[in-house]
């Protein structure tokens, strides 16, 4: 199966994974997921990130969730698939399944507790060599999930070794200045990637201006941020800026809040059907719901539409 060429801009949908009460996953709601994404707008889809829950997944359930995304968008869109694992056997594994699938690569983090530079960019080269040069990666730089600090001068290792590697995910807290750093390495011959932006795009704006491509990330607004990009890339900051700010409060504590508030907005916008998460966590309390109701609504009162439209007004 051919597979299309990973985004170089725009809005990646990380996706989370739907699950029934039960905690199994929800092969149907996969399906509504996906088309929720392309109807909003997105560039690209990726799966089993952090927020899909990837470290709760079994082998077996990974392999489902893709190969039912990857039929679920034909195609359409690129899909990108996260396979961080400290089994590099195990990484291979599922990227070359998802590759099978028609994906358009991978997105892969260091391993946990990796020091130093010629460490961690050893631990790409070795992933890189394994995977082979068909297999494109997304290297994502997630300090709070890993532990792992990725230097500008790492970075300039890992292109170098790595011809494979052509995109980063960059969600280093605070990020700002590494962001633009890492474009005036470029400048400095480090060889150019694709840079997208994390964190539920709580930055987004401020990214765009220092040289983002775009973002990757799960806000259960999509449509927005996808167009808070495209007026951007317009050169329409004002509006995008705008725009942004409407959604903000929402965003900042969906960002506070995770998964469970995610799930629940896009259960709310018919993406999926049930909000259900694995443990560690827990369904909205009674006062939580509240919260969530009453941030809803004054969004719906201030932007004068409710949140199933999955257009953002331009």
């Amino acid at each position: 199966m051919t597979s299309p060429a990973l985004p170089t801009g725009g809005l990646v949908a990380v996706a989370v994974t739907p699950l029934v009460d039960t905690g199994a996953v929800d092969v149907p709601s996969i399906t509504t997921l996906m088309e929720f994404y392309f109807a909003c707008g997105a560039s690209g889809v990726a799966l089993l990130g952090v927020m899909g829950e990837a470290n709760r997944m079994t082998d077996a359930e990974a392999e489902t969730v893709v190969g039912h995304a990857a039929e679920a968008i034909g195609g359409r869109i690129p899909i990108i698939v996260g396979v961080s694992s400290s089994s590099l056997a195990r990484v291979e594994a599922l990227s070359h399944f998802a590759m099978e699938q028609g994906c358009a690569g991978v997105m892969l983090q260091p391993l946990a507790g990796l020091q130093g530079d010629r460490t961690v960019a050893a631990y790409f080269k070795a992933a890189a060599q394994a995977l082979g040069v068909d297999v494109p990666i997304c290297v994502q730089d997630f300090p709070k999930a890993n532990g792992v600090h990725i230097s500008v001068d790492c970075w300039r290792m890992i292109v170098e070794d790595c011809p494979s590697v052509v995109a980063l995910k960059h969600e280093d807290e605070p990020g700002l200045a590494k962001l633009s750093a890492l474009r005036a390495a470029e400048e400095d011959g480090v060889r150019p990637v694709t840079i997208f932006t994390g964190n539920n795009g709580i930055h987004l704006p401020q990214e765009l201006a220092r040289g983002g491509d775009g973002a990757m990330t799960g806000f259960a607004f999509p449509d927005v941020l996808a167009t808070v990009i495209a007026l951007s890339d317009e050169g329409s900051t004002d509006q995008a800026e705008d725009l942004f700010d409407q959604y903000l409060p929402v965003n900042r504590h969906e960002l506070r809040l995770g998964i469970a508030v995610r799930k629940e907005i896009l259960r709310r916008r018919g993406a999926i059907a049930g909000a259900a998460a694995r443990y560690p966590s827990t369904a909205l309390d009674p006062i939580a719901t509240e919260e969530l109701d009453r941030l809803l609504e004054r969004l719906e009162h201030s932007t004068e539409r409710p949140i199933t439209d999955i257009r953002a007004p331009r």
